[in-house]
Parts: C-alpha cells; sequence; structure tokens
C-alpha cells in the first residue's frame, strides 16, 4: 500500500482511507458482520484510516468499529472522527453543537464507545454559525495538550474558516466532498489548503454511487439518495450520461468505472486520500484495485473535458443541507 501524509503536520496513512458511515446509516440496512470483514479485509489490505462520525448510527458507528477493532493493533492506525451533528431519537437531524464543552464532552463518549485512549484526527463536521471556529479549535487543541486527540481536522469549510481555524492550530486536513462531478474545491479551497500545508480526505468520489458504473434508474430505496438532487428525475438521466465517457476510458485501461473514477481524484495530487465507502468485501476490493490505475495525460484529458467544472445536474445535497455547507459559500 502506498502511503500519503495528511499535510505538513498530519498523519501518515494509506493512500485510500475507509468511510465507515454507511456501515451504519443513510444508505439503509447493513449486515453487521459483512461490515466487520470488511474493516478487517481493509486493514489486511494495507488501509490504516478509518473515518467515522459519532453521529453516524447515533454511535452505532463507532461501537461497530471498536467491535471490529478487538484484538487488532492500534499502531499504524489513524481513526478520524466528526462530532457535533445533533440527533433525535427518530434520528433526525436538530443541528449543530461546537461549544467548548460540548467538543470536550462528544470526545468522551467517543474515546468510550471506540474504545480507546486517544482520537488521532478530530474534526467538527460542518461550522457550527453560533460558535466562533476559533474556539472550537482551541478546544480541540486542548485535547491535544491533554493527549485524547493527535491532531485536528476540519469538514466542509471555505478558504475564510480553514485560515482563522489554521491561525489557532495546525490543521491536519479537510474532509471534503470530491469527484469528476463535485469539484468546487478546485475554485479556491484547493490552493488554501495547499498553501497552509493541509491535506485532503476526499469523501463521495463516487458521488454516493452516482458515478459508480453500478448505478441505474431502477435503483430504489429508502436511503437518503432519494432526497438527494442528483438522484431525482431529469437530473438523474443527465448524471447517467456523464458515466458514459467514463466507461470508455475503464474499457481502455481494463479497469472498472469506479476504479477510473477513485484513481483520477487521487491523480490530483500526493496530498488527497480518497476514502471509499465500501460497505462490503466485494466493493472494497474493487476500490483497492483502483491503487494499480495509472491514468495517462491523455486520459486525464479525457477526463477533463467530459467533466468541466459545473457538469452535473443538480446540487450535491438538498437545498437545507447545502445551507450548512460554509464550503458553499462564495
Amino acid at each position: 500500500m502506498e502511503h500519503r501524509k495528511l499535510g505538513t503536520t498530519g498523519p501518515t496513512v494509506g493512500a485510500i482511507g475507509l468511510g465507515c458511515m454507511g456501515m451504519s446509516d443513510f444508505y439503509g440496512p447493513a449486515d453487521g458482520n459483512e461490515s466487520i470483514a470488511t474493516i478487517h479485509a481493509a486493514l489486511d489490505a494495507g488501509i490504516t484510516l478509518l473515518d467515522t462520525g459519532d453521529f453516524y448510527g447515533v454511535g452505532h458507528n463507532e461501537l461497530l468499529i471498536r467491535e471490529a477493532l478487538a484484538g487488532r493493533s492500534r499502531d499504524n492506525l489513524q481513526i478520524s472522527v466528526k462530532f457535533g451533528g445533533l440527533r433525535d431519537p427518530a434520528r433526525g437531524f436538530i443541528g449543530m453543537d461546537c461549544r467548548p464543552a460540548a467538543v470536550k464532552n462528544f470526545l468522551s463518549y467517543s474515546l468510550v464507545r471506540l474504545g480507546v485512549d486517544h482520537i488521532d484526527v478530530y474534526r467538527p463536521a460542518r461550522l457550527d454559525p453560533a460558535v466562533p471556529i476559533e474556539d472550537t479549535v482551541g478546544a480541540i487543541a486542548d485535547m491535544i495538550k491533554a493527549g485524547y486527540v493527535k491532531h485536528i481536522g476540519l469538514s466542509e469549510v471555505g478558504s475564510d474558516t480553514i485560515r482563522r481555524a489554521h491561525a489557532v492550530h495546525p490543521i491536519a486536513d479537510l474532509q471534503i466532498e470530491y469527484s469528476l462531478i463535485s469539484r468546487g474545491i478546485e475554485d479556491d479551497i484547493l490552493s488554501t489548503c495547499r498553501e497552509l500545508g493541509i491535506g485532503i480526505t476526499a469523501y463521495g468520489v463516487l458521488s454516493r454511487g452516482l458515478i459508480s458504473g453500478h448505478w441505474s434508474k431502477d435503483k430504489s430505496g429508502a436511503d437518503f439518495r432519494q432526497m438527494t438532487p442528483r438522484f431525482q428525475g431529469a437530473n438523474l438521466d443527465a448524471n447517467l450520461a456523464l458515466v458514459e465517457p467514463l466507461r470508455a476510458v475503464a474499457a481502455d485501461l481494463g479497469a472498472s468505472v469506479a476504479q477510473v473514477a477513485i484513481a483520477w481524484v487521487a491523480a490530483q495530487g500526493a496530498d488527497i486520500v480518497p476514502l471509499v465507502g465500501a460497505r462490503r468485501r466485494d466493493r472494497l476490493t474493487e476500490a483497492l484495485g483502483a491503487l494499480d490505475v495509472k491514468l495517462s495525460a491523455a486520459h486525464l484529458a479525457a477526463l477533463a473535458a467530459a467533466f468541466p467544472p459545473g457538469a452535473a445536474a443538480g446540487t450535491r445535497y438538498a437545498a437545507e443541507q447545502m445551507a450548512h455547507l460554509d464550503s458553499e459559500r462564495h
């Protein structure tokens, strides 16, 4: 497994990370035994970065990871945790809380649920509009001094917030959606991170399956994608049509569509670590195959022509969620 360093101050991690969210939330029922087997397979393949959120499955995801890591060495393993999202008993979202006292409270619960004595990268899931980012980062910095956290990350914030946070304590990485059809980071956020020495952990590299080569119009279910504009009506038709140029490149390389999409994100810089949200071992195996895909200049040019910025139809979240994305405010 190739390794990449998260920014100038962050940890060195496997070139692909495993996003564990779908094992507990948002994508419909998941098989617990298969989820654990997938985490084991990821670790055995050399993946070292596991990404979760304390609100994924209202704590279920952290408990799942704890079970998967039982008996495994904590050495050379990085756990990234997002916090701040508030849920009600029906699992609805009811706001953000990134006050310093809440930071320390959430962290305490995560340490217990995960069964660890420290978290490698701790980050607010979204910007809390009621709390200055300096206060939130300062509270995490206190937890670094106390030995409970190793590094500070951010998620879905814009350049101004990144600069303000980094002025309080070095930021290891920014977690943000980045894919062939979600390229907003290229406007200025990516250059800001590179200027400051901040790495990128890219989620949504397959746009929630939309550009995986596995999605079709007849897919249906009760997961949150059905509420997402890119998966609705004429938008879905337009976005699935975008997959065809990917198929052509994949066929030329003898790779799968998903492997080419992941490889494209990885090829955008050695400071970028794609997170793959595999819930099953077969999908994990496919994703890991992206590490062997070498995109030539001609392939990259063909993909750039097929996927110019703004090519996707529809926003990446519904309007209510988009309003919470500091990264989308220009």
